[in-house]
C-alpha cells in the first residue's frame, strides 16, 4: 500500500533550517485588555531539513505543531529565533521581501472544505496563486491549471465545478494541486489527511510521496498519526508542550525511542502482527498536558513522566546531539544510572 519513504543525502545542505523559533501568543484581561501573560505555543524550537527530505513532526493535539507550521511559512510574525530558508534568515521579512518568497514555501492544510474558497470553481482556487504572482496569460494559466488537475488525479472535467460538489478526499487534491502551483521547494503538510476517511488517507500518501519524488519536494509533515508518519518520514521530531524532546532517524527512534514521553507515544501504536500485539505494553500517561500559558518549571514534561526526580523539576534539559542524528531533551540521556 506504501512506497518507502524518500531518503535524502546525507551530507546535502539544509533546505530549511529553524534556529530558538519562539511563538507566543500575549493574555489580556478586564475591561482595559492589560496584558495578563502569555500563551507559549512555541517555545525554543530548533531543527534543519535537509533538501528532498521528509520531516515527520508529531505530538498530542495542542502541542504547538500547527502553530510551528504556520510560523515557519510566515503566516504568523515569530516571537524569536530564526528561520532560514535556502541560507536566507526570513525570520523578519515583511512587505515585497515576503512576498517574492511565497512561491518556494506553500501549505496544505488539514480540513480542504474549510481552506477552499466555497464560491470559486476548482479550475478559479487552483488558478488563484498563478493569478497572484505571476503575469502569465489566461490561457497559459489555464494549461498550467489542467497540468495540475492531471498531477494530483482529477478530472480535467472538474475544472468549472465546485468545492461542495467533491469528496474529502478529492478536495484535499485541489488543495495539493493549488499548493503545486507556483513550484515551490518546501511544503509545509499540516495533518492533510486527518480530516480524511481512512481509507482515503492512503491515496494521499501515496500521491504526496509520487509528487516528492517527481518534482523534488521538501516537506514537513505535520500529523498526530505515529503509524503514517513511519511510512512517510525519513525522520521524526516529537514535540510536547512547544517544545521539541526527541528528535532522530525514523528507524531508530521508533525502534529505540530515548524520551519518556516518545515511549509513551510509541507503545500506543498498534502492531499489525497479533503475536506481538498479545505482547504490547502500553505506558498509560497520568493527568493532564499542562497549560501552555502556564507551563511547568523545568522539563515541561516532569508533571506527567513515569520515571522524574528532581533535577527534572528545577532544570529544563537541553537538546542534546548524541550522534547519529539523534537528539533528546532529557536528564536520563546524560544521567543513565537513574534512568536504570
Amino acid at each position: 500500500m506504501f512506497d518507502d519513504a524518500p531518503v535524502a543525502t546525507p551530507d546535502a545542505a539544509p533546505l530549511l533550517r529553524v534556529a530558538g523559533l519562539k511563538m507566543h501568543f500575549p493574555l489580556y484581561k478586564g475591561v482595559l485588555r492589560r496584558r495578563a501573560g502569555e500563551i507559549k505555543a512555541v517555545d525554543d524550537l530548533s531543527f534543519d531539513i535537509r533538501s528532498g527530505e521528509t520531516l515527520g513532526l508529531v505530538g498530542e493535539s495542542g502541542c504547538g505543531k500547527s502553530t510551528a507550521g504556520r510560523a515557519i511559512l510566515r503566516l504568523y510574525q515569530p516571537t524569536g529565533g530564526s528561520i532560514e530558508l535556502e541560507g536566507r534568515d526570513i525570520a523578519h521579512l515583511e512587505g515585497d521581501a515576503l512576498r517574492a518568497l511565497r512561491p518556494k514555501m506553500q501549505m496544505i492544510f488539514q480540513d480542504p472544505q474549510a481552506s477552499l474558497n466555497p464560491r470559486m470553481t476548482v479550475g478559479s482556487i487552483i488558478a488563484e496563486p498563478l493569478d497572484e504572482h505571476t503575469r502569465e496569460s489566461k490561457a497559459a494559466r489555464r494549461t498550467r491549471v489542467l497540468e495540475l488537475m492531471d498531477a494530483v488525479g482529477l478530472n480535467r472535467s472538474f475544472a468549472n465545478r465546485y468545492p461542495h460538489e467533491f469528496s474529502g478526499g478529492q478536495r484535499q487534491r485541489i488543495g495539493i494541486a493549488r499548493a503545486l502551483a507556483l513550484n515551490p521547494r518546501f511544503i509545509v503538510c499540516d495533518e492533510p489527511i486527518a480530516a480524511l476517511d481512512v481509507s482515503i488517507q492512503a491515496q494521499v500518501v501515496n500521491l504526496l510521496e509520487d509528487l516528492q519524488e517527481k518534482l523534488g519536494l521538501t516537506y514537513l509533515f505535520i500529523s498526530h498519526d505515529l503509524s503514517m508518519v513511519r511510512h512517510l518520514a525519513t525522520r521524526v521530531a516529537v514535540m510536547y508542550l512547544g517544545r521539541i524532546v526527541e528528535l532522530a532517524p525514523r528507524e531508530a527512534l521508533y525502534d529505540n525511542p530515548l524520551h519518556p514521553y516518545t515511549q509513551a507515544l510509541i507503545s500506543a501504536v498498534p502492531s499489525p502482527h497479533p503475536e506481538i500485539e498479545a505482547r504490547r505494553k502500553r505506558i498509560i500517561l497520568k493527568g493532564d498536558v499542562p497549560s501552555p500559558a502556564n507551563p511547568p518549571r523545568g522539563c515541561v514534561f516532569n508533571t506527567r513522566c513515569p520515571k522524574v526526580f528532581d533535577r527534572c523539576r528545577v532544570e529544563t534539559p537541553p537538546l542534546l546531539d548524541l550522534g547519529q542524528g539523534r537528539f533528546a531533551a532529557c536528564h536520563l540521556v546524560d544521567n543513565p544510572r537513574v534512568a536504570a
